[in-house]
């Protein structure tokens, strides 16, 4: 199936309004679906066959410019939990905003880059709702010569390391991270930030 491409999340305070993974009885709980695909059609259709044994589903920009908001809308309305991955980055007044109007959504999760301005314009444009914000701390495609091209002084490890640490004190409720970093990622925020890794799949599988 094209759209197993499957985010595990991890342990999460539901005291701060958000999921609590760690407790979650079943996958079904625990597997967030990405609706990585190009159209409405297509999307509609993989929620129809995954239901009963998906939850929650994620969508990003490929799906959202193709009529994915207000699928979003109608997936959270109905029930359904949904991580919408929009990486948002701009000036403070620009993210929160933005937040403000995706909390009208009722989604569960959103993606902003974790950067200490940004973190803390969307954390304060959320409080008191049930938006878990998750802090991107470094595209997994990025590797070391990618970063000294955007010119980082941090390697891509350092970074992640870092940006969880500033996620953690500005309020954040998760971070995204590699698989290989969830570990150190784990240590850094405790356990109730939520750690969500992409792109997890069951051992075996080549899609």
């Amino acid at each position: 199936m094209p759209y197993t491409d499957g985010n595990l999340a991890h342990a999460v305070d539901p005291d701060r309004g958000v999921i609590n993974f760690a407790e979650a009885d079943t996958m079904r709980d625990r597997l967030i679906v990405g609706l990585d695909l190009p159209t409405l059609k297509e999307a509609e259709k993989a929620v129809r066959e995954l239901e009963g044994a998906v939850s929650f589903y994620k969508i990003g920009y490929q799906l959202a410019f193709a009529g994915g908001l207000d699928f979003a809308r109608e997936l959270a309305s109905g029930g359904t939990k949904v991580f919408l991955d929009m990486k948002l980055l701009d000036i403070d007044n620009t993210v929160a905003k933005g937040v403000e109007n995706i909390v009208k959504m009722g989604v569960t999760m959103l993606t902003l880059h974790a950067y200490p301005k940004t973190m803390r314009a969307a954390v304060e444009a959320a409080k008191g709702t049930d938006l878990c914000l998750l802090g991107v701390t470094v595209l997994t495609s990025m590797d070391e010569q990618d970063m000294i091209d955007a010119g980082y002084e941090y390697d891509p490890h350092t970074l992640v390391l870092r940006r969880s640490e500033q996620a953690l004190h500005a309020g954040m409720g998760g971070i995204v991270c590699s698989a290989e970093e969830a570990e150190a990622v784990r240590r850094i925020v405790g356990p109730d930030l939520a750690v969500v890794t992409p792109g997890i799949r069951p051992s075996g599988s080549d899609h």
